[in-house]
C-alpha cells in the first residue's frame, strides 16, 4: 500500500503519476542498487493485491454468477493495462477451454495496438461490432492505472445503460471513475520507480489480480479437478497426450484406459475423468455435468449416489 503522505497528495495527480521519494537518485545508481532498489519496490506489490481480495473474491463470485447465466464477461483497458488484460483473457483458451465467446478483451486502438503502443487510442471511446458489445447482464471490467482513461471511461458509462455490471480496477483510490463501477478494486502500488511508468509495479499488480481473478473464476466454473487442468483443449497430438496423463493422474488409471476412454467421449476431458470415476456412460457423464454448471466431482457425487457406489 501506498504511504505517501497527504501533503504529497494535493497535486491532483493519481498516485502512479507521482514521484517517488526513494527513487530521486535512480540514475546516480550502480547497476546492482538500480536493480536492488526496483526489486524493492516490486515486493510491495503483492500487499496492495491481498488489500483488495474481499472485493476480488465479490468480483469472481458476480463473474461466476454471469457466466452461470449465460452472459459474458468483458476487459476494457489502453495502452500496458489492456495488454495485460488481452493477455489474461487469451490464455483462457488454452488453459481452461474458454473462448473469446465467453471473456473477451478489448484494447483501446484495437489490434494493431497489441504489439505497437496507440497512446491516442485512449482518449477516443471503444469502436467495435455490434457482436461483441456487452449487453444486459454481461460483466464489464475496466482496466486502467490511473483511474481516469476515458477509454475505459466510455465503457462504463455504455455498460450501465444496457444494464450491465461494471467493476473497476486501477491504481488510485480516489480514481474518478469510481461512481461508474459497481465494484472498485484499488490496488494502490504509490508512485513508481520511474515516474508515471505504470507498467511496473502497477502492471504488475493488475497482472497478479487479473491472473487471480481469472483463475478463482474457472476454479469456481468446475474447469479443474483438485489442481488439474481438466478443460483444457485436446484438438492436437501433444494437447491429446497432455489430457491422458491428466485423466492418469485424476483417476489413476493405465495409460491405455485414459487413452480410451478419451476417445469414447470425442476428446471430452472432464467427461471422460467422471466416467472412468463414476463409471458412467458418455451420455450419463454429460448430463450429470450439465445439471451441476460442469463440475466434475459434483457429478461424479452425484452419479455414485443414483447407483449406490
Amino acid at each position: 500500500m501506498s504511504t505517501e503522505p497527504e501533503t504529497l497528495r494535493a497535486d491532483g495527480l493519481p498516485p502512479t503519476e507521482r514521484r517517488n521519494p526513494a527513487s530521486t537518485r535512480l540514475d546516480e545508481l550502480t547497476t546492482t542498487e538500480l536493480l536492488e532498489l526496483i526489486n524493492d519496490q516490486d515486493a510491495t506489490v503483492p500487499g496492495a493485491v491481498r488489500a483488495v481480495l474481499p472485493r476480488l473474491a465479490e468480483l469472481v463470485d458476480t463473474a461466476l454468477g454471469v457466466l452461470r447465466a449465460g452472459g459474458r464477461v468483458h476487459y476494457y483497458g489502453a495502452g500496458t493495462s489492456g495488454r495485460i488484460a488481452l493477455g489474461d483473457a487469451v490464455e483462457l483458451g488454452p488453459t481452461y477451454g474458454v473462448g473469446p465467446d465467453r471473456v473477451l478483451a478489448h484494447l483501446a486502438g484495437g489490434p494493431g495496438a497489441r504489439g505497437r503502443a496507440r497512446e491516442d487510442a485512449e482518449d477516443h471511446a471503444p469502436d467495435e461490432d455490434a457482436a461483441d458489445t456487452p449487453g444486459t447482464g454481461d460483466l464489464v471490467i475496466g482496466v486502467t492505472a490511473s483511474g481516469r482513461t476515458p477509454y475505459v471511461a466510455s465503457a462504463l458509462r455504455a455498460a450501465r445503460a444496457v444494464g450491465a455490471h461494471t467493476a473497476l480496477l486501477s491504481g488510485d483510490p480516489a480514481a474518478p471513475l469510481a461512481p461508474l463501477a459497481d465494484l472498485h478494486l484499488a490496488l494502490d502500488t504509490g508512485p513508481e520507480v520511474v515516474t508515471g511508468s505504470t507498467r511496473m509495479k502497477a502492471g504488475t499488480a493488475q497482472k497478479l489480480a487479473l491472473n487471480a481473478f481469472s483463475t478463482a473464476l474457472m476454479v469456481r466454473s468446475g474447469r479443474t479437478w483438485s489442481n488439474l487442468m481438466i478443460a483444457a483443449s485436446a484438438n492436437n497430438a501433444k494437447l491429446r497426450e497432455r489430457a491422458v496423463r491428466t485423466l492418469v493422474t485424476a483417476c489413476q488409471v493405465p495409460e491405455e484406459t485414459a487413452a480410451r476412454a478419451l476417445a469414447q467421449c470425442a476428446g471430452e476431458i472432464p467427461t471422460a475423468l467422471v466416467c472412468l470415476v463414476a463409471g458412467a456412460s458418455p451420455l450419463a457423464a454429460r448430463e450429470a455435468l450439465a445439471a451441476h454448471h460442469g463440475h466434475a466431482w459434483a457429478a461424479v457425487r452425484a452419479l455414485r449416489e443414483e447407483t449406490g457406489r
